[in-house]
């Protein structure tokens, strides 16, 4: 069983069951759903999924991607599309209680991989914000 919810906890949820998918996707529709260059799922069957606390709001561009969220504090939480993933709810893996506990097994939708994504290991690190002090 693997639970989660939002950043404010109007929205929990629990899953469990077989994994279908495990990937991060660098598409166009999520890079604009999240605000950032990809995006973690992590895919349950409808079945072995369910909301435990609160209502999601929902966003749908064309009738057949649905995006939800929290209303509140706008965490992105899951995505269905019965046409391309009959059966499955996707969950945003960050948004999970525990998100390193299960790793993305493939990255899809590369082609729209922003060009800057592929150069990440030539870029400095810091374990923190440069030039901040704790």
């Amino acid at each position: 069983m693997v639970t989660g919810g939002c950043r404010c906890g109007a929205i929990r949820y629990e899953a469990s069951g077989e994994i279908p998918h495990h990937a991060i996707c660098h598409c166009r529709d999520c890079q604009m759903g999240s605000g950032a260059p990809m995006v973690a799922w992590i895919a349950f069957k409808t079945g072995s999924f369910r909301i435990t606390k609160g209502e999601p709001a929902t966003y749908s561009a064309d009738g057949t991607a649905i995006r939800q969220f929290c209303g509140n504090c706008g965490t992105p939480l899951f995505y269905l599309n019965a046409e391309m993933l009959p059966g499955i709810v996707d969950v945003q893996t960050v948004t999970l209680d525990e998100p390193d506990a299960q790793t993305p097994a493939v990255q899809v939708q590369v082609a729209e991989r922003r060009e800057w994504m592929t150069k990440l290991s030539d870029m400095p690190e810091f374990e923190r914000f440069p030039g901040k002090s704790d």
